[in-house]
């Protein structure tokens, strides 16, 4: 619930014109908001392996939708940086964070159902 509820603050900043309106208290991302995320990766990565090769989205349907809903961000987080009007760090920091919890989720539930994730295998084969 946290993280929708930030996301709905993410919007309201967005659809804010700050030339016509100031922005609310409710528009706004903190650095609570921001340690908030990171302390749950750091939470779920410190429980996981060691990263050592790339990741393959997939495992199992939870795996998948979580590096669905990863991609989705990524490519929202991409759109604001392309914004005319210049906008807060934080806000970028947070959709930058909230991508990479996404990640760990992904990689928690694809142990968690699947027992081992699926790594890219580089030769090719």
């Amino acid at each position: 619930m946290f993280i929708q509820s930030k996301l709905f603050t993410v919007g309201s900043y967005l659809a804010t014109d700050p030339s016509k309106t100031e922005y609310k208290i409710e528009s706004r991302i903190t650095g609570d908001s921001i340690k908030k995320i990171e302390d749950a990766i750091d939470l779920i990565d410190g429980r996981l392996p060691k990263l050592k090769s790339f990741v393959l989205p997939g495992g199992s349907r939870s795996a998948a939708l979580a590096h669905v809903c990863r991609t989705v961000c990524r490519r929202a987080e991409r759109n604001i940086y392309r914004l005319t009007e210049a906008v807060e760090e934080p806000v970028l920091i947070f959709m930058n964070r909230l991508s990479d919890l996404l990640f760990v989720i992904a990689r928690k539930e694809c142990i968690s159902k699947n027992g081992e994730e699926i790594f890219w295998n580089n030769t090719c084969e």
